[in-house]
């Protein structure tokens, strides 16, 4: 019995993990003082976009016609494609549309990851400021450029901007995946700014080019932007979110159109902390309040999987009633009042309020598939194989003007 409560004491200290990171936010927040911005120069930075695809023919041209038209100088943006692997059409209407596109053809490296440190090497990145990797499944705001240009100068930074959900309305998957991208990057994201802590990494990564080339490109598994996010964090350079820069990609409409890609990030996710969780507790360049927070960030399931772990460990805890029950079942109820507080406020940010409170009607089975797909992602963990999410129409991805 001493060992089942050791056990659920754990999985409890784990679940709490998130919820101290946000104590500890909070209370840094409060002491700390506004930090003041360098100067910009005359001219807006310089950024390249990145853009890696394999065979993205059905989405490609709507994410380069949105870095187009974007509302920014030309002459200060650069737009490569990386065409990785690709037997389809996505050299073809890359050219079309005036792009520089690099070709790559490596059947041993193949991925995401791979794509972008060739492309690295074949590039002048230098010359620019900053270095931004826009997926090609994925489409920015018209502002997108502007919105990043105002956290220059950018070369010594590293930024992330707001992911948002591309078709928020199309069911109660989408729209209670638009309520936990307002969640995270709205609120969880602004607290750890104030508090001076590092947000995670994911689409639309901006890389200023003195860090990029200070620390390479060394991450090479399927979470690339988890992996790279602990490595920065590790050598203390400052990650900053930036929500105002939106970048919005097509949400999985269906629970197998997203099976893939939920055990891809999990298992992913899981094996960046497996790998990076030593060096990270042994860095001597970052805050102990910054090694707890980056270890909750790469130990934390999301909020539906955490829902059912609660549930089975509470259930656990009134079975057997071992020693220490009175106080892990009411630990267990935090982090379910966190994620209530964040999403009742997202929610109330929701153009469709209504609509998305009735999309967690939904909530109970997807708990339980998620809760599945968690657990088959365990048998992937240190995979390198890259899985392809299954595509809609180009039509499904627009960005809100």
């Amino acid at each position: 019995m001493i060992v089942v409560t050791a056990a659920l004491a754990l999985a409890a200290i784990v679940l709490l993990l998130p919820s101290v990171s946000d104590f500890i936010s909070v209370v840094r927040a409060a002491r700390r003082r506004a930090v003041k911005r360098a100067p910009q120069s005359a001219q807006p930075p310089h950024l390249l976009f990145l853009v890696p695809a394999h065979n993205e023919e059905l989405l490609i041209s709507s994410c380069l016609r949105a870095l187009l038209e974007q509302r920014y100088p030309v002459d200060r943006r650069t737009i490569a494609v990386i065409a990785d692997n690709c037997t389809d059409a996505t050299v073809e209407l890359t050219r079309r549309a005036g792009v520089l596109c690099l070709e790559r053809q490596d059947q041993a490296l193949t991925g995401k990851p791979y794509a972008l440190a060739w492309a690295l090497e074949q590039l002048d990145f230098v010359r620019c400021d900053a270095v931004v990797i826009v997926d090609a499944d994925t489409v920015v705001a018209p502002d997108f450029a502007a919105a990043l240009a105002a956290g220059a100068p950018l070369r010594q930074k590293v930024l992330q901007p707001f992911n948002g959900v591309a078709n928020p309305t199309d069911n109660a998957l989408t729209r209670m995946a638009s309520v936990l991208s307002t969640v995270t990057h709205r609120f969880t994201f602004g607290l750890k700014n104030r508090a001076g802590l590092n947000v995670p990494l994911s689409a639309g990564m901006c890389l200023g080019t003195d860090v990029l080339n200070a620390t390479g490109w060394r991450a090479f598994s399927t979470c690339e932007d988890w992996e790279m996010y602990a490595l920065l964090t590790e050598a203390g350079v400052r990650i900053e979110s930036m929500p105002r820069a939106c970048i919005f990609a097509q949400e999985a409409s269906t629970l197998r159109q997203s099976a893939s890609q939920r055990r891809r990030w999990t298992a992913g996710k899981l094996t960046v902390l497996l790998r990076h969780a030593g060096s990270l507790v042994r860095s001597k360049t970052i805050s102990l309040a910054q090694k707890v927070d980056c270890l909750a960030e790469l130990s934390a399931f999301g909020p539906a999987v955490q829902l059912a772990i609660v549930v089975l460990i509470a259930a656990l805890v009134l079975l057997l009633r071992p020693p220490g029950a009175a106080w892990i079942a009411p630990a267990l109820a935090v982090p379910l009042v966190r994620w209530t507080i964040y999403a009742v406020a997202a929610v109330a940010r929701d153009p469709e309020p209504g609509r998305a409170l009735l999309a967690f009607a939904f909530l109970p089975l997807y708990t339980v598939w998620r809760a599945g797909a968690a657990l088959a992602a365990l048998t992937r963990l240190g995979e390198q194989r890259w899985i392809r999410t299954e595509r809609a129409a180009e039509s499904g991805s627009r960005a809100p003007s």
